[in-house]
């Protein structure tokens, strides 16, 4: 009995070339490829935009059928203490690469590691380059010590453009034979935020009911409100409108099922794409500082529900 994957393991890149996106990168990793030689390095950037499929990519690409016995892949997440960099790297790194110069280790989400972890991994690096490489990929760089950050280049990975997304979306809809519509690459987009894999993990669960991949189809899955709806609720409140902003708060947390960063993250980017003549610059800076409180609060724990509705209430100032 074969198992299907999920399409964000079935689609994801054997080689450099595959890879989506990020070509600046992709050319210097396969510079390292043609010299048979790597520095230590950091994939810095949001999730989704190809730090993992990069590393893995280059990885295969380099040990070829001996990329098992040569590659160590490491979640920091999971494993954070100075245990693991003590013994499980440590070990990896001391022993010679099967058939190659040296090996890799790639430590995901890097960023995790605590401390005292960071500071045992630097003298790791130092000691081992001569049999082991190491790749650290992080969605924040500047949690990372700066002595580890010193032995490593650095490359930033950005969230992928909407024609980058596109291209992909259309070659994957092709081959799973699903017809698909521009509204729907349109929603994917704007629901994926530069995010590939959100956008897969998107389209495989809209095609999961249908063949035919609607705009509708991608909100409904996707439990996001449409770009107009939160601006509706944004024009009530500014217009004075409490009540009726208030009706459109409960479609988007009961009909969507919308959480309150969910909402909070959708009203400043609905907030910010205003034409000037919709919403002054003075204004924006206002409304997008009242936004930045209240979402804190969610974040620290308050009610959701009382502090958008605080939050609406705060809008209704600048009627």
């Amino acid at each position: 009995m074969s198992i299907e994957l999920p399409w964000v393991e079935k689609y994801r890149p054997n080689t450099l070339d595959d890879v989506v996106g990020h070509d600046e990168i992709t050319k210097r990793l396969k510079s390292y490829l043609a010299n048979k030689n790597t520095p230590n390095m950091m994939f810095s950037g949001p999730a989704g935009t190809g730090k993992t499929s990069s590393s893995i990519a280059l990885a295969r690409e380099l040990f070829g059928e001996n990329f098992e016995q040569n590659f160590l892949e490491l979640n920091a997440s999971d494993d954070r203490g100075i245990d693991v960099v003590r013994n499980t790297i440590k070990d990896f790194a001391r022993t010679l690469a099967f058939d190659a110069g040296f090996k890799i280790i790639f430590l995901d989400e890097c960023d995790a590691l605590t401390n005292d972890a960071q500071q045992a991994l630097r003298r790791t690096m130092e000691k081992y380059t001569k049999t082991c490489r190491f790749i650290l990929s992080c969605n924040y760089s500047s949690k990372i010590i700066e002595p580890i950050q010193s032995r490593c280049v650095i490359y930033r990975y950005k969230p992928l453009n909407s024609k980058d997304i596109e291209a992909h979306i259309k070659n994957i809809s092709k081959k799973e034979d699903l017809k698909i519509d521009d509204g729907a690459i349109t929603a994917i987009n704007y629901v994926s935020s530069g995010d590939l894999r959100k956008a897969l993990n998107i389209l495989q669960a809209t095609a999961s009911l249908e063949k035919t991949i609607t705009e509708e189809s991608v909100y409904s899955v996707s439990s996001r409100a449409r770009p107009e709806q939160v601006k509706e609720m944004i024009q009530l409140a500014l217009g004075g409108k409490f009540l009726d902003a208030r009706t459109k708060l409960d479609e988007l947390m009961y009909e969507y099922g919308m959480s309150g960063e969910d909402i909070v993250k959708q009203l400043y980017r609905e907030t910010m794409s205003l034409e000037e003549k919709e919403l002054s610059e003075k204004i924006k800076v206002e409304l997008v500082n009242i936004i930045g409180e209240y979402d804190f609060r969610i974040v620290e724990g308050a009610n959701e529900r009382i502090q958008l509705e605080a939050l609406l209430a705060q809008f209704m100032k600048f009627k």
